[in-house]
């Protein structure tokens, strides 16, 4: 039997022990799993409560179960749900029953999800909105996945698609009445107006998105300086627990530190890197390297100087990748004065500036609505976002540059034009899952958690 055609099972809840578990069936012999250890299914989509035996007659447990006979279900296929008491020893008796039922098989990460693609209940673009409301760490997050896992970029898609192919078909009817006089001309002029309107609506929205697919991996912050100018107790100040060793020896940081944040709903990776200093320690050496390359890669770069203390411009601009877009007064590099509680610091400098006491917290407060700021700019206007990732602009530029093309082309032959209408459709397809797109469900699907 092809694995496709094997029914599956899994823990599709958090993992044991809990109040409550939920073990998903789906496939051919989900009603025979369900008969075999609960008798006669219940009513479809309503909860019954049951007892649950294994294959010797033995009691698992007292549970609640459900019935969903496809297509009507999650998957589109048959599918039966266990809800029981999430204890280690009930789930490992429920799933031990459930295998020795013929043609049964655990699930692999992502295959309910998968099926339900290949059953047509998601397209790929709800698909990948699913796997990022998974792994949402914030709330803006969330709901950018839950539009697309609601079909925002999937209907849009579709309806574009669609008006492609009857362009499509205005402008190859023209191929095929072309012997019929003035009947091309009549059919090119709706079909030109058409493929104008639909350009220009893909262009926008990609025009208009920004950094909104970024939303999904965060703003990456570093920060940067000399050694023991207090990068780890700022660090340690943003995330409002000790994560950084703080010690008044020079030094003491010899690796990357990063720390997760949720900034007014905006996911920022911070990171506490070595001192930037010569140094002969072949381990601190080590440090400054990975510093200097996590500091060359992030979005923004904090840099620590002590307060009064004149900022090392040779060092900064170590920092400065060429062709980067930034500058020392671009608003990427932060001059942050430390330990101004010891009076050092009468006036902060123009903008890029700030005045902290890391150990205090001074002026920390300010820092932090200055870096909500600067993600609420970086990431753009994200709660309309069409486009979260980069397959995804890829895809949609693909189809924009086809578009162009066919009303470059449409004067000079409708054959040529055509094809351009067929690429721009093939682009959405691919887009939404539905044409040659094996090569990445793979890579897509696997990053789903096991029982999704």
């Amino acid at each position: 039997m092809h694995p496709r055609d094997q029914t599956i099972f899994a823990l599709s809840s958090g993992r044991a022990p809990s109040a409550i578990a939920v073990v998903r069936v789906s496939g051919p012999q989900a009603g025979l799993v369900l008969m075999r250890l609960a008798g006669k299914p219940p009513a479809p989509r309503q909860a019954s409560r049951r007892l649950l035996r294994d294959g010797a007659g033995q009691a698992i447990d007292d549970a609640v179960v459900l019935w969903f006979p496809g297509p009507a279900s999650a998957t589109g296929e048959d599918v039966a749900e266990f809800h029981v008491h999430g204890g280690r020893a009930v789930l490992a008796a429920l799933l031990s029953a459930i295998s020795f039922i013929p043609n049964t098989r655990a699930a692999e990460p992502g295959e309910f999800t998968r099926r339900a693609f290949e059953n047509g209940k998601l397209d790929l673009t709800e698909a990948e909105g699913l796997d990022d409301l998974i792994h949402a760490d914030t709330d803006r997050q969330r709901r950018q996945a839950l539009r697309q896992l609601q079909g925002l970029l999937g209907d849009r898609a579709r309806d574009w698609r669609e008006r492609i192919i009857e362009a499509s078909a205005l402008i190859e009817a023209g191929i095929d009445f072309s012997d019929e006089g003035d009947v091309p001309a009549e059919l090119r002029a709706p079909a030109v107006k058409a493929i104008k309107a639909l350009h220009d609506e893909i262009a926008e929205v990609l025009a208009a998105q920004g950094h909104s697919e970024r939303l999904r991996d965060g703003l990456v912050v570093a920060i940067a300086g000399e050694p023991n100018v207090g990068k780890s107790t700022l660090i340690n100040q943003l995330a409002r627990r000790e994560v950084a060793i703080v010690s008044p020896y020079a030094g003491t940081t010899r690796d990357v530190i990063e720390v997760q944040l949720d900034l007014d709903g905006y996911p920022v990776t911070v990171i506490d890197t070595a001192g930037i200093r010569q140094t002969d320690d072949p381990v601190e050496q080590e440090g400054v390297r990975r510093a200097r390359a996590r500091a060359e890669d992030a979005d923004l770069v904090l840099w620590l100087v002590e307060g009064g203390r004149t900022v090392d411009p040779g060092a900064m601009q170590s920092l400065v990748k060429s062709g980067s877009g930034r500058d020392q007064s671009g608003g990427s590099v932060w001059i942050v004065r430390n330990k101004i509680d010891l009076g050092e610091v009468a006036d902060v400098g123009p903008r890029g500036e700030f005045g902290i006491s890391a150990s205090r917290g001074d002026g920390v407060p300010d820092l932090i609505d200055a870096l909500v700021k600067f993600a609420a700019e970086f990431f753009g206007a994200t709660e309309g976002a069409l486009v979260t990732r980069a397959r995804q602009r890829d895809l949609l530029r693909r189809a924009s540059d086809s578009l162009r093309r066919s009303l470059e082309l449409v004067e000079d032959g409708e054959e040529l034009a055509a094809e351009e209408l067929r690429a721009a459709a093939y682009a959405l397809g691919r887009l939404l899952g539905r044409v040659d797109v094996e090569d990445v469900l793979g890579a897509i699907f696997q990053k789903f958690c096991i029982g999704k």
